[in-house]
């Protein structure tokens, strides 16, 4: 590839700006967990919430939430 941005052909541009692109896309949606082990009482605990929201269990409100860790 050319050494400059003025030397590029647009094609050049294009590809160098589609894999920055790309790169930080990657980057930014990773996750950074992957091939972690959860403990046993975490995902025990996920599993309680999900079958909780899925049966329509609804958690604490937000500002009293808020509230209660005294964030506002």
């Amino acid at each position: 590839m050319a050494a400059t941005v003025a030397k590029m052909t647009k094609q050049e541009l294009k590809e160098i700006i589609e894999s920055t692109v790309e790169r930080k896309l990657l980057q930014l949606l990773d996750d950074p967990d992957q091939g972690q082990i959860l403990r046993k009482v975490f995902r025990e605990r996920l599993l309680r919430q999900r079958k909780a929201v899925a049966a329509g269990e609804r958690g604490e409100p937000l500002g009293v939430m808020a509230k209660r860790l005294r964030l506002n």
